[in-house]
């Protein structure tokens, strides 16, 4: 995980997003525990109650569970459900302005697809 934090969202945000792009990128695999609320908080130097805010929303959101005694894990399904809710986030919100901005541009497929421009 990157230590630069920025101003646009809360950190507590920010932490959460990074540990979905985490599990997203096969950092963080099914079933494997994810670091302590201490651990993250010392290395990053950030307020516990900050971690715990992150990882709460993620166990809410029922990518990660709760060992009691063991601490939290990533879900099994969870990078599946991440990437169902990426792809259709992407299709509701980001693609209509890339589409859009595309037709202005006149691009047309193998423009798209070319390697070197």
């Amino acid at each position: 995980m990157s230590e630069a934090w920025n101003d646009a969202q809360p950190i507590y945000r920010q932490l959460r997003d990074r540990v979905v792009a985490m599990i997203l990128d096969g950092e963080l695999r099914e079933g494997e525990a994810v670091p302590s609320v201490r651990q993250v908080a010392v290395d990053y130097r950030i307020n516990p109650l900050t971690v715990s805010k992150a990882y709460q929303d993620l166990v809410d959101e029922d990518l990660l569970e709760k060992r009691r005694g063991l601490g939290l894990y990533v879900r099994e399904g969870a990078r599946e459900r991440l990437l169902d809710l990426e792809r259709r986030r992407f299709l509701a919100d980001e693609w209509p302005l890339v589409r859009a901005r595309i037709e202005r541009m006149g691009l047309a497929l193998p423009d798209l697809l070319a390697k070197e421009q």
